[in-house]
């Protein structure tokens, strides 16, 4: 049996808040412009000095493990690879027919072992509740992503009836839906309730995870599921505890981790890494992947927003569709907090931008302008008045003649421009909707109405 007296166990955020980091802080060519060469450059910020617990080694626990141990702590260090994501086996197209079931049932089950100490069927249940949540989110991203460019196959007869050409490009997206969902295994089970599904992004199952594989002796997946859920609730007290007596073990370090990881994070962290090890080529290389991954996630996070709803009140038709629509979009905007990664207990503020800060200088120092140009115009697509880039802007189109430099490479790179017009017109509409279509603005509607007879009379 693991644990002490006085440990404090259950619901539960590390020890302490989640800092920001800002790329800006340590800026990169920030020379003035009429000098004939750049001075020594000044990296982004070294990420690997100010985390260094991120990257720490097992030695460090080994020495500590000479002295007296629980039984706990030894068989975290026996265990050293045993925190593998639940996810290490879960296929979207194949998934288990033993493990499919309604999500609902699934997780209210886990929840119902958990009350009654049943241990290892909480973790059973609980871990199939996470990979059919993952199913039911990559199913709905799937379809939605498959559907998105079904049109009417002759939109010109509807010229003159833009309703209609409308609203018949949303029922072909429907028939295109329908068909897709109907071979999916993930749409063949009843969908899980609202609540449940806030509970899976809230990472809630990970509360009762941790505790369960406490008590099951799993020590190494205890760390990783109490830290998991941290990232999510840094300030949960009751996982504060937990967390700092995992940390008081030996070998904890290696387990701390975050089973909900992506895979761009992995490609950050590596590229900043090489980066700080003057090795730019590599860092680039793993940015651009970064890069790359990070914006197929996000395509794929803003279409699995696309799901189910639950009709709680009766509305005309437009007002019914405008609410769906701004649930939609509330998803769909929370997609880029979602998938912006915490780093060693730090949020890479401005995740995007920061990716293209490296990116320009890492190419400044392989003497490729021509990308490191564009690199400059997408970070400040995301942060115009940052003063350092905009110096490094100034600087480059002084030089612009002797790189041989054109208008053209001055411009952000389309996926950088796609991103940011995205978010940019989902926020502004989301806003809108949050103010003009709020449920207490029946003082509007009768100024509007005013208005509207005034120019009737007229």
């Amino acid at each position: 049996m693991c644990g002490g007296a006085g440990t404090a166990w259950g619901e539960g955020g590390e020890g302490q808040a989640v800092r920001t980091w800002r790329a800006s802080r340590a800026p990169p060519l920030h020379h003035h412009p009429t000098l004939p060469s750049p001075p020594p450059p000044h990296p982004p910020l070294h990420l690997l000095l100010l985390l260094p617990k991120l990257f720490s080694k097992l030695s460090h626990w080994t020495k500590m493990a000479s002295c007296p141990v629980p039984y706990c702590a030894l068989l975290l260090l026996a265990l050293p690879c045993v925190s593998l994501a639940q996810y290490e086996k879960y296929s979207f197209r194949s998934f288990p027919r033993h493990e499919l079931m309604s999500l609902d049932s699934a997780y209210r089950h886990a929840l119902d072992q958990y009350s009654s100490e049943k241990w290892p069927e909480t973790v059973e249940y609980m871990e199939v509740s996470l990979r059919l949540y993952r199913l039911l989110r990559d199913s709905e991203a799937f379809c939605n992503l498959n559907c998105s460019s079904v049109r009417l196959d002759d939109e010109s007869h509807f010229d003159s009836f833009p309703e209609l050409r409308a609203f018949g490009n949303v029922m072909k997206r429907a028939q295109c839906l329908k068909r897709c969902k109907q071979g999916l295994p993930a749409f063949r089970q009843t969908l899980p309730s609202r609540e449940t599904v806030e509970d899976f992004e809230k990472r809630e199952p990970y509360k009762y995870l941790q505790f369960a594989y406490f008590k099951s002796n799993n020590l190494a997946k205890a760390v990783s599921a109490a830290h998991t859920f941290l990232l999510k609730h840094p300030d949960d007290e009751m996982m504060q505890r937990n967390m700092n007596y995992y940390k008081s073990l030996p070998g904890a370090e290696e387990h701390i981790k975050d089973l909900e990881t992506k895979s761009y994070e992995a490609l950050f962290i590596r590229s900043v890494r090489a980066y700080n090890g003057d090795n730019y080529r590599t860092s680039v290389s793993d940015m651009e992947l970064a890069l790359r991954d990070f914006f197929k996630v996000y395509d794929e996070c803003i279409a699995a927003s696309e799901g189910a709803r639950e009709v709680r009140d009766f509305k005309d038709f437009y007002p019914s569709i405008a609410d769906h629509y701004t649930e939609v979009l509330e998803q769909k905007v929370r997609c880029e907090s979602d998938l912006t990664p915490v780093v060693g207990g730090f949020v890479v503020e401005k995740f995007v931008a920061t990716m293209y800060h490296y990116l320009q200088f890492a190419y400044y120092k392989l003497n490729d302008l021509k990308n490191a140009v564009p690199c400059v115009a997408s970070y400040l697509l995301f942060d115009s008045d940052d003063e350092v880039m905009k110096n490094n802007m100034v600087y480059y189109r002084y030089h612009k003649e002797k790189w041989g430099l054109t208008e053209e490479d001055f411009l952000p790179r389309p996926e950088a421009q796609r991103y940011y017009n995205q978010t940019t017109l989902q926020l502004q509409l989301l806003e809108f909707a949050k103010e003009k279509l709020r449920q207490d603005d029946e003082g509007e509607v009768l100024e509007f109405l005013d208005e509207y007879l005034d120019a009737e009379e007229k």
